[in-house]
């Protein structure tokens, strides 16, 4: 069965409603990694508050029907050359495996125009570097080690750059 999804951008109003799925969204990496200064499980409210406040900020609730399955953040500077950034995006552990990551990604490539992207995630988390590698994200070859247990990898997506089916 083909799940729908939708985006609708939150706003300030959102930030502990955000908060909480993000916290719960992330507990489990949080607690295998123990990246505390990293992870945005540990985000305070507070931090969440002022990102919201950006104006090249765009924080958008992932729908499936009326349900919200998660989050996605996009820093968007709107200018010309400067990548635009997922950080992060989040499904909550009841809606996992679904595709909805993908779509939304999708969705936010359509409307934040579809080249110049970055973001990083864990690279021993073989499914997270599955899942940007499928909607057209390519290693830099950047690593950056948080701790003994953890490695952030960056990626990048330029024009010419096509997801694998």
């Amino acid at each position: 069965m083909e799940i729908t999804i939708t985006l609708l951008r939150a706003n300030i109003d959102n930030a502990k409603e955000l908060h909480a799925m993000q916290v719960k969204a992330f507990k489990e990496l949080l607690e295998k990694y123990q990246d505390y200064d990293t992870n945005p499980g540990n985000e305070s409210v507070e931090k969440l508050e002022a990102r919201l406040k950006q104006d090249f900020t765009f924080y958008y609730f992932i729908y499936i029907g009326q349900q919200k399955a998660g989050a996605i953040r996009i820093v968007d500077q709107k200018e010309n050359g400067k990548n635009k950034r997922i950080s992060p995006i989040f499904i909550l552990p009841e809606f996992q495996g679904k595709g909805i990551a993908q779509k939304a990604i999708r969705l936010c490539e359509e409307m934040h125009g579809n080249e110049n992207w970055e973001l990083d995630t864990i690279l021993q988390e073989s499914k997270n570097c599955h899942l940007y590698e499928k909607t057209g994200y390519r290693q830099t070859g950047k690593t950056e080690v948080i701790n003994e247990r953890l490695t952030l990898t960056f990626y990048e997506k330029k024009k010419a750059d096509r997801p694998l089916s």
